[in-house]
């Protein structure tokens, strides 16, 4: 056996995986069905439905879909110094305050690195079981030992099986050990969180069954520039995918933030031009945050299109529809767009404002502060109906709106607006007769 870097067939680096080889079952060739794997009508498989856990922490069960199930994994990635650790700590000292077994194992610091971070986040007198080991089957026995609630591992890329051969990190590695773990937690009903690393491009380091074998992804969001973070839903076998929660990172660690549009909008400038609000939805959450644009004269000969927080693509397209069905020159203009706050979106329910904010800062006009934009544009200029209007709706009500630009079609579905003005468009010229 030796070691190959490069693949002698098809000529790719880092694609060869070791695998361990299974001994054949007894009594048959491998792979044979067992007896104790006989079908079962799924009409007579009892149905006790899920028991949930609280984390303590609201914004981290929201994501979970209302808390953790027993016997579940959950993956959690995110860029280093995001957040992760102290989410899991944190998480961990609430479960053990509240008679929860948690065996807390960290692979990257000691004992006593731990301890500083509990104190500096006021968690001195947590009451989970720290294990700084990098082995896998001296985890396993430990945990077999133990038999905690709650398993978190920090994290899956520091573990390694003497099984194999390879280094802790290599594909083969993160996968055996995230396998055994998992099963560990099927089979003794223990809840299991593995923190992983994640690539320069954002996403999980190792292989992408990494994300099949476990129950939930979540995936930590957020600019440094920025105090809040937000932690995704993209996987959930037992809640809604896309689901967010919002956690403002302070000295004493994350804090749930119950309000996020409040937070979004908190220093919304009032009277200037390209700035338009647009509700969001993330899972069952409608969240306003604002979106500025900046149009100006380009210096060079191919203007600049420059985005954070929304599809490149989609805002082209979008200038390309307000250049021909609205008439307004843009070839020689550069456009800035950017999402305040570092939040990103991507639904095309944003469309009109983005639309509304390019123009706005073109023409130099300013938006009403009281408004708010929702509705997707088409290529004919047309305004489409966006799903859940009235819970976006309600959420601009609370927090003082007072009129919403929205598709005639979304109007004419929503039973009640409460005294809200609602202002039904069908294309973009009935946009720019009601605006500019």
């Amino acid at each position: 056996m030796k070691w190959l870097g490069r693949c002698p067939d098809c000529g790719q680096w880092e694609s060869l995986v070791e695998e361990r080889i299974a001994a054949p079952a007894k009594g048959g060739r491998q792979g044979a069905a067992s007896e104790a794997a006989a079908p079962t009508p799924l009409a007579e498989i009892a149905g006790g439905g899920e028991k949930r856990r609280s984390t303590g922490i609201g914004e981290f069960d929201r994501v979970l879909g209302g808390g953790m199930v027993a016997g579940s994994a959950v993956l959690i990635g995110g860029d280093p110094g995001i957040g992760k650790s102290t989410l899991i700590l944190q998480a961990a000292a609430k479960l053990a305050s509240a008679e929860s077994k948690v065996l807390y194992v960290s692979g990257e610091e000691s004992a006593q690195q731990i301890r500083m971070r509990a104190d500096r986040l006021g968690l001195g007198d947590c009451r989970a079981w720290v294990l700084c080991e990098t082995a896998l089957e001296r985890i396993l026995d430990e945990a077999a030992r133990l038999k905690p609630d709650v398993l978190a591992v920090d994290s899956i890329q520091t573990v390694s099986t003497g099984e194999l051969a390879s280094a802790p990190g290599s594909i083969g590695q993160v996968r055996e050990s995230a396998a055994r773990l998992v099963a560990f937690s099927k089979q003794t009903g223990s809840a299991c969180f593995l923190v992983g690393h994640v690539t320069k491009e954002g996403y999980l380091a190792g292989p992408r069954v990494l994300e099949h074998m476990v129950d939930t992804v979540l995936y930590f969001e957020g600019d440094r520039g920025h105090a809040f973070r937000v932690l995704r839903a993209v996987k959930n076998r037992f809640g809604s995918t896309n689901e967010i929660g919002v956690f403002e990172m302070k000295e004493s660690g994350l804090v749930p933030v119950l309000n996020p549009s409040e937070l979004f909008l908190s220093e919304r400038p009032v009277g200037v031009a390209g700035s338009v609000v647009v509700a969001a939805m993330e899972g069952t959450r409608p969240i306003l945050v604002e979106l500025q644009a900046l149009v100006t004269p380009s210096a060079f000969g191919t203007p600049r299109r420059t985005t954070l927080g929304v599809d490149s693509n989609r805002v082209a397209l979008l200038v390309a529809v307000l250049e021909k069905k609205v008439g307004l020159h843009l070839t020689g203009q550069d456009i800035f767009l950017n999402v305040a706050g570092g939040f990103h979106i991507d639904e095309p329910a944003a469309d009109l404002g983005a639309v509304i904010a390019v123009a706005s800062s073109f023409l130099d006009r300013p938006i009403e502060p009281g408004t708010l934009v929702i509705g997707e544009v088409g290529l004919a200029g047309e305004v489409r109906a966006v799903h859940q209007a009235e819970a976006r709706v309600r959420e601009a009500e609370k927090m003082g709106f007072r009129r919403c630009i929205l598709p005639s079609a979304s109007e004419r579905r929503m039973t009640s607006a409460n005294g809200f003005e609602l202002c039904g468009v069908e294309s973009l010229d009935a946009v720019w007769k009601m605006l500019f």
